[in-house]
């Protein structure tokens, strides 16, 4: 029964990381924007949307077996509580040089509003962040959710099946993310890939005159 159950979490997390790749890909958002043009601008509001969608869709349908892996108590609970609280403070950190009303997709719209939407920038205009953290990891954002998320009290199977998927997930999209943005930025990007690490990061900080490039 909790093999069964664990299974049907990973198939059914698998089928929503799978469909919200798809709806990433470049290739789909390129042959949307032949058939509207500059209307595609509504697409990241439309992607980030769905996603919410499909993922609760996913939480709602998956099986929730009541089973602890393991229950800390004082003080490890505490500790795991402060490793949490720092690493929403990391996570604060990450998405500050996010351009948010970008990321959401109200930017785009307003410039679709105004008549100057690009459609080459497809979905999103795109930027190159090397600023602060993103010169110790590639990808602060993944490495501070999967802390966040992974640093609890109380750990139950569905919620530990759930997280491993997710860190899966992570590395893989972070992966697909990463084809972008040699496609969009070229050997700028790939000298970035060559000093800084992806996910854990070795505290070299890298050394750049240009921190933030268009």
């Amino acid at each position: 029964m909790i093999i069964r159950d664990a299974i049907i979490i990973v198939i059914l997390f698998a089928l929503f990381a799978y469909s919200h790749t798809w709806l990433a890909s470049n290739k789909i958002k390129r042959k949307l924007a032949e058939k509207i043009g500059n209307k595609i601008a509504f697409y990241r509001l439309f992607y980030n949307t769905s996603s919410i969608l499909l993922f609760a869709f996913f939480y709602i349908l998956s099986p929730k077996p009541d089973v602890i892996i393991y229950d800390l108590h004082y003080p490890f609970d505490i500790i795991t509580f402060a490793l949490q609280v720092l690493s929403i403070m990391g996570l604060i950190r990450s998405i500050k040089p996010v351009d948010m009303k970008e990321f959401i997709g109200i930017s785009q719209i307003a410039r679709y509003n105004n008549n100057s939407y690009n459609t080459n920038d497809l979905d999103e205009k795109q930027t190159l962040n090397i600023v602060g953290i993103y010169k110790i990891v590639r990808h602060p954002v993944y490495l501070f959710s999967i802390l966040l998320l992974g640093l609890l009290p109380t750990m139950t199977l569905f919620y530990f099946v759930m997280f491993v998927c997710i860190v899966v997930y992570f590395y893989i999209g972070s992966i697909y993310e990463e084809k972008k943005l040699v496609e969009k930025f070229g050997n700028e990007y790939r000298e970035y890939q060559k000093s800084v690490p992806r996910l854990i990061p070795t505290f070299k900080v890298r050394k750049t005159k240009d921190e933030v490039r268009t």
